[in-house]
């Protein structure tokens, strides 16, 4: 072990070494207008593919910034895409719920320890609850406490709709009623509760990263889904021999997810056009199988 005693450089610099290193700059300006707005470490792990050597981040021959910022902005809008795509299933997902467990049970269901598998967990859980709640700056959260002021919490259909992915899933696994759980999977296309639970945590994990602005095209992801070899519900996969710790299981699930809720939706398209306008990004790196436009799923 040893001390750090590198001193920031200035963005001049700082394409300076970029340059010793062996990366190729066709526009100088443009370059230090990219590296004055995006930080080198947001940048950096789009040179990786790029380098010859992992310790000095030598360049390859022939290397250019312009293909390392061309996997940045792929990036970019792929990560928004499954933002977005979340969000949606999300939505889909808080309203299942709440039509399922609320109308079974009492519109305080999630309050109730009785509700839960495991006691610890429930009371994690309500304690999420309880903090994401008095955040909130929903008008029809405040006109509730306004005028109530018994029970603690509004009904499951007002208190989900301010709480987090995150928090939703996990209310969803810790209940105990597996009936209602299957319900609520079975309106996504899903036989059983298990592949819900397992999606729904791995979108989530997924989810976070793009709320941080992270890198998710090549990423090794440590929370795996479930991948069931038949599904009845919707149009799936037959191919199963890619690696489970990459993105394109997830782009899977997302898919077949957003199929059950709007079969409309644009989403395989909107994937197809993204890798045909970037030829030059691996698709390989993300998991995706050798002809996997021709799957059902994908068609």
């Amino acid at each position: 072990m040893e001390n750090y005693n590198k001193i920031a450089l200035d963005t001049p610099d700082l394409l300076s070494m970029l340059k010793q290193r062996g990366l190729q700059v066709t526009d100088e300006q443009e370059a230090l207008r990219t590296l004055s707005s995006v930080s080198y470490f947001r940048i950096a792990c789009y040179f990786r593919p790029m380098e010859i050597d992992k310790q000095t981040h030598e360049f390859r021959k022939g290397a250019t910034l312009d293909q390392a910022l061309a996997l940045y902005k792929f990036d970019t809008t792929l990560r928004d895409m499954v933002f977005g795509a979340t969000r949606q299933i999300e939505v889909a997902l808080r309203s299942r719920v709440n039509h399922h467990f609320s109308r079974s049970h009492t519109p305080f269901w999630f309050t109730q320890v009785d509700m839960a598998t495991d006691g610890h967990l429930f009371a994690e859980h309500l304690s999420s609850v309880d903090r994401e709640l008095h955040r909130s700056k929903e008008e029809f959260i405040k006109e509730h406490f306004d005028r109530y002021d018994r029970p603690s919490f509004p009904p499951a259909w007002k208190t989900l709709e301010t709480v987090s992915f995150g928090t939703l899933s996990k209310l969803y696994q810790n209940f105990y009623d597996k009936a209602n759980k299957k319900s609520v999977a079975e309106d996504f296309g899903l036989p059983q509760h298990e592949f819900l639970n397992s999606w729904m945590e791995s979108l989530t994990s997924l989810r976070n990263f793009c709320a941080h602005h992270s890198r998710i095209w090549n990423r090794r992801y440590a929370v795996k889904p479930q991948m069931p070899r038949t599904l009845a519900g919707h149009k799936w996969l037959t191919d199963f021999s890619f690696p489970p710790d990459k993105i394109y299981p997830q782009l899977c699930c997302i898919a077949y997810l957003l199929n059950a809720i709007d079969a409309q939706n644009t989403f395989s398209k909107d994937l197809k056009r993204l890798l045909k306008k970037y030829p030059s990004v691996d698709a390989a790196a993300m998991g995706f199988p050798k002809g996997w436009k021709k799957e059902p799923l994908w068609k």
